[in-house]
């Protein structure tokens, strides 16, 4: 008995041993410079002439606003000296209520930039992540890495293939 449980035991562990050997010899992955690949898209170009436009339309409207600001702030520093206490007051909170509305602008456009880059950017995104699935998919791959921004620090490479090129060129 106690021979026939010492056979199963070395049989199993064999086969855990095997299994895992075999595992790790079949799991394969891709990388990609995720970044390269994106501004490789022909539709990026076209959206950062689109989100330039944009922010040009912004930066002018403030220059405008500015102007219009610094204009009325020298005609109050040109007639300070004789206006009422009255006047003076009200040209001073009417300063202070556009100095606010600049400000707020400001940061609203931003806001605005910076939703405007995100909604922008969304299809395209969704677009690479499809070819990257198609090309996981194709290769049997487990995954793909994005090797940008040191997030990959090091991987073995004879596991693996880069599959920048062959994003690149699905995305054309």
């Amino acid at each position: 008995m106690k021979k026939i449980t010492l056979v199963l035991v070395m049989a199993l562990m064999g086969l855990v041993s095997y299994a895992q050997q075999d595992a790790v010899a079949v799991v394969r992955y891709g990388y990609l410079s995720y970044d390269s690949v994106f501004k490789a898209m022909p539709e990026y170009a076209t959206m950062q002439v689109s989100l330039q436009a944009l922010r040009d339309k912004y930066e002018a409207e403030q220059k405008r606003v500015e102007d219009d600001f610094n204009k009325k702030y020298e005609e109050f520093l040109d007639g300070q000296a004789g206006f009422p206490q009255t006047i003076l007051q009200k040209r001073q909170s009417e300063l202070q209520e556009m100095l606010d509305k600049n400000i707020a602008f400001k940061k609203e456009s931003q806001r605005l930039l910076g939703k405007a880059e995100s909604d922008a950017k969304a299809p395209l995104k969704a677009r690479l992540a499809g070819v990257l699935a198609k090309i996981g998919q194709e290769r049997g791959y487990a995954f793909i890495l994005n090797t940008d921004c040191n997030a990959v620090p090091w991987m073995n490479t004879t596991m693996g293939d880069d599959v920048t090129e062959v994003a690149k060129e699905l995305l054309k």
